[in-house]
């Protein structure tokens, strides 16, 4: 959190980017931590963390959607490198859920491979639209990252904690119930 709190901060160190780094790095990695994503450009993890190079395993998707290949992912660094934290990030102003959440609201299927984005943002959706709020698409995201991080919870893999960020004010907050989980 330490690294969130410099770049809220504008206190940036970019630690362990140099050639040295790339050279220890060449031999193997054991990144402290694996960060599920969404696409946005605004929003990439090892800069909203000012984390450097072999830090963190880093995967995206639109909205922080799962699937096989994705779940697959998050999972590798725990299960290979032993990583001990595992990181839903979620985000303000998300295209992809504000995009999915017209197209559900509509009944208007989005072009091409993005309506699987839509489909796999459909709970979150149905979620949202239950409880009302002044922003539904942000609901959405927060809902995204709760339902993410417990389906990643549910899969009998490494534990994750899930988060909300503002791309303008970078701040990630930890959700209820999404504490900081190790392995056992």
């Amino acid at each position: 959190m330490a690294g969130n709190g410099r770049w809220v901060s504008n206190a940036l160190r970019h630690p362990d980017r140099d050639p040295t780094r790339r050279q220890l790095l060449a031999a193997g990695q054991q990144p402290y931590g694996a960060v599920l994503s969404c696409i946005d450009s605004r929003v990439p993890p090892e800069l909203v963390f000012d984390t450097g190079l072999g830090d963190l395993f880093v995967m995206r998707s639109g909205g922080a959607t799962l699937g096989p290949v994705i779940t697959g992912s998050v999972e590798y660094g725990p299960m290979t490198s032993g990583t001990p934290l595992i990181v839903v990030l979620g985000h303000q102003r998300c295209g992809a859920v504000s995009a999915a959440y017209q197209a559900l609201r509509a009944d208007r299927p989005l072009p091409g491979n993005l309506q699987a984005i839509t489909e796999a943002l459909r709970p979150a959706y149905e979620q949202a639209a239950a409880e009302r709020h002044a922003d539904p698409a942000d609901t959405m995201a927060r809902a995204q990252v709760k339902l993410t991080a417990d389906a990643l919870r549910g899969n009998q893999g490494p534990r994750p904690a899930g988060g909300q960020g503002h791309p303008g004010r970078g701040r990630r907050v930890l959700l209820p119930g999404h504490g900081r989980r190790s392995r056992p």
